[in-house]
């Protein structure tokens, strides 16, 4: 096999999405009201039940195409649905950066670009 950091990259990703949003479906009262205060001074303080949605939607569908395109990889060499996948995770986790400077959560910004990187890397070995 010669994609087989492609395929970890996509598998990575794919836990990391599937996961997090497991956690907002299983979980949603709990993450409202926490993700509530976080952004209680921001212009979003309004708006957290639909940004969450949006974001767990995107975490899905992220998530899902990693998994294709794991499957996709691994079975024929192809590469799009993993190209896609590792683009909504870009999309996704720049949606999550914007939201966490915008609460001035400096320390959890800097969390998702360790998470950015790989997702990036993963577009780019995947185009």
């Amino acid at each position: 096999m010669h994609n087989t950091a492609s395929l970890l990259l996509l598998v990575f990703l794919s836990i990391t999405f599937i996961q997090s949003g497991y956690d907002k479906i299983f979980y949603w009262k709990e993450n409202v009201s926490w993700l509530k205060e976080h952004f209680a001074k921001t212009q979003l303080k309004n708006q957290v039940p639909l940004a969450l949605a949006h974001v767990l939607v995107l975490e899905l569908v992220s998530g899902i195409l990693c998994i294709a395109g794991s499957i996709e990889l691994y079975l024929t060499n192809g590469k799009l649905y993993g190209y896609y996948g590792a683009l909504f995770s870009c999309i996704t986790l720049l949606m999550l950066l914007f939201g966490q400077r915008l609460a001035k959560d400096y320390d959890g910004a800097r969390t998702i670009v360790i998470y950015f990187v790989p997702a990036v890397i993963a577009v780019y070995w995947l185009n």
